[in-house]
């Protein structure tokens, strides 16, 4: 989509405006950098040991109950610090 260089706020604000509902992300950071308040997009916070593909596959099955779930504005933390 062109959005490679966009960060944190930014890039929400471009998914919000495109019609997305939810974000997904590794980036554990995310919830105390971004203030989801007011807004319409959701993020999906996939927390895994590391971001390898054999540690995010795991995740998939709660990955999806979580979107089913999901409210506009909040942040759902998907697996756990230690990737179980």
């Amino acid at each position: 989509m062109g959005w490679a260089e966009l960060k944190n706020g930014k890039l929400l604000d471009a998914a919000q405006a495109a019609g997305f509902d939810a974000l997904i992300t590794v980036d554990k950071g995310f919830a105390t950098q971004q203030n989801l308040a007011g807004r319409t997009i959701s993020v999906l916070l996939l927390d895994s040991r590391d971001t390898d593909l054999d540690s995010l596959l795991p995740l998939v099955p709660a990955l999806g109950a979580a979107i089913v779930d999901l409210m506009p504005g909040t942040l759902v933390r998907v697996g756990s610090e230690k990737g179980e």
